[in-house]
């Protein structure tokens, strides 16, 4: 039987990329995955309307989980009602220029049983040793690597591309694809694809590609900017960014199916759509995916 899905990333391909102890993806093929992302500031979870701002904590009620504000008790939900992996990301870390809560991911990481991959405030080979060390499958690095290019490059030496994710927030720019760092508020100025390319080049072994054009609006994935990364790279690419319905998903597989996965957050986190129902939809449209 293929292992328990988990949390927060639907993708495809996976199987060549990854061979996590626990789950061992290389002996069942290749399946889309859906993946929850928790964004939190200061231990409390927090909701994204876009990259630029940060609103009222959770206040909904999931059936089964008592606590939907905290990360702890999400990450468990999720992992055990079906989710593929976990993405954890302390979205403030950078800007307000402090070590991610190693506390909080310490629980997160003891209470699941899919892959985590951790961000924010990743800016030295200290903090990829820390967050492994807390129990984290991958790191994600975003700004960090921007403030320090050789990072990718000396964590992928260290720890293996496996574990070197690369994050960037872009956003349309006079025309251009642009990065944007410390959570969307900040524009580089510096070009997206080349800036992705270069990260691969440098070790990263996974995308992880926020629109920021898109996120938080609901009506689905940035298809074109997905495709201009996924034309120049060949290692997994997760979509982030844009999706308000199963349909999202859909056409997101059937559109590109050189995109190993779809990151999701709010969508889950209130209720709007349930894993079961998002994957039984996938089934039905032929997007291979684990069913439990």
């Amino acid at each position: 039987q293929p292992p328990t899905l988990g949390a927060l990333v639907l993708g495809e391909n996976y199987s060549d990329y990854y061979n996590f102890e626990y789950l061992s993806y290389d002996s069942y093929g290749t399946y889309s995955f859906l993946g929850f992302a928790l964004y939190f500031e200061n231990g409390l979870l927090v909701n994204f309307d876009n990259m630029l701002s940060v609103t009222d904590h959770y206040s909904t009620t999931i059936e089964g989980l008592s606590d939907v504000s905290s990360p702890v008790e999400l990450g468990k939900y999720y992992s055990d009602n079906g989710a593929d992996e976990l993405v954890f990301y302390d979205i403030t870390a950078s800007s307000d220029g402090r070590a991610i809560f190693t506390d909080i991911l310490k629980e997160v990481a003891s209470t699941i049983f899919i892959p985590l991959t951790v961000g924010g405030g990743i800016n030295t080979l200290d903090d990829f040793d820390r967050v492994l060390k807390c129990g984290a499958d991958k790191v994600s690095v975003n700004s960090g690597a921007i403030k320090n290019p050789n990072l990718i490059y000396e964590a992928a030496k260290r720890y293996g591309d496996q574990c070197v994710v690369l994050s960037a927030d872009v956003k349309r720019v006079n025309g251009k694809f642009t990065v944007f760092a410390k959570g969307g508020r900040e524009n580089t100025g510096m070009d997206a694809l080349e800036w992705i390319k270069r990260g691969v080049d440098n070790g990263a072994g996974e995308i992880v590609l926020n629109s920021i054009d898109t996120d938080g609006v609901k009506k689905g994935f940035d298809l074109e900017m997905l495709k201009a990364v996924c034309d120049i790279v060949s290692v997994p690419v997760i979509a982030s960014g844009g999706a308000g319905s199963v349909k999202d998903f859909v056409e997101l597989f059937n559109t590109l199916p050189k995109v190993d996965a779809g990151l999701a957050a709010s969508i889950f986190h209130f209720g709007e759509v349930k894993i079961s129902d998002l994957k039984n939809e996938l089934k039905i449209n032929g997007i291979p995916v684990r069913i439990i």
